[in-house]
């Protein structure tokens, strides 16, 4: 492997189209120059438009693949995907933790699929920002932050930095605002706004989007401007064609 080349690495579901899971993500991560690998939290068996069922990877052999490839290389990113529980999501992050503490983590909380498949339900009873402070970044949406942060919109508790990571809020999901990104930093707030170009919604355009912000991570770029990179690449990528698949580009 090239020694110029970060390594990133993607846990997340394994989703045959590869429009969305670790498929998308080691695809973004390539065209960003950065080498990816990738651990499964799940099987499905799925197409762009239908979710049929999902079959989860027992948390040991997770954790055993999280050890044996951190033992063997310096890995600079991680991103995480779907798990079926906070405590599932904490094992994984504790053992990254222990294993390498510089490694920067962004988590993209998928609640649901755009097919409605409820991936993880909020009935773990462990401390959500105890968790988060090991995560360097989450990737919801409006709804998802609603479901983890009853009131961060509605009630404005974004205000009151309770929160122990940095957020980046999606807009795709704000009707007022379409495509208007939130960066929710520890002091700061920072508007991404969409470009012109023509968009189309896309299957798994949330996971191309957190997998672009850890590729720019490995690359050293800092969290704002890794955040403000990946906006860029996935417009490239919802703007490609106009159905449920896009293509990747080089940014």
């Amino acid at each position: 492997m090239s020694e110029n080349r970060p390594f990133a690495l993607s846990i997340a579901g394994f989703d045959p189209t590869g429009g969305a899971g670790v498929l998308a993500d080691v695809k973004t991560f390539e065209q960003h120059q950065v080498t990816g690998f990738a651990i499964t939290t799940a099987n499905t068996i799925q197409t762009e438009n239908k979710f049929e069922t999902i079959e989860w990877t027992d948390l040991s052999f997770v954790i055993r693949s999280i050890e044996i490839l951190f033992k063997s290389y310096s890995i600079k990113t991680v991103k995480i995907g779907i798990v079926p529980s906070l405590h599932y999501l904490n094992r994984i992050l504790s053992t990254i933790k222990l294993l390498s503490p510089k490694t920067q983590i962004v988590w993209d909380p998928v609640l649901k699929s755009t097919t409605e498949f409820e991936f993880m339900k909020m009935k773990d009873q462990l401390d959500l920002n105890k968790i988060l402070s090991k995560v360097d970044l989450i990737t919801p949406n409006y709804n998802e932050i609603e479901v983890l942060f009853p009131g961060f919109i509605s009630e404005k508790l974004w205000l009151q930095n309770q929160i122990s990571t940095s957020v980046l809020l999606k807009g795709g999901h704000n009707s007022s605002e379409i495509g208007t990104d939130r960066l929710f930093l520890e002091n700061e707030i920072i508007d991404l706004l969409p470009s012109r170009k023509k968009c189309f919604e896309k299957h798994g355009s949330g996971c191309v989007l957190s997998s672009a912000i850890t590729a720019n991570l490995a690359l050293n770029y800092s969290l704002t401007d890794s955040c403000k990179n990946a906006k860029t690449y996935i417009e490239k990528y919802l703007s490609s064609t106009s159905n449920l698949i896009g293509y990747h580009y080089v940014p």
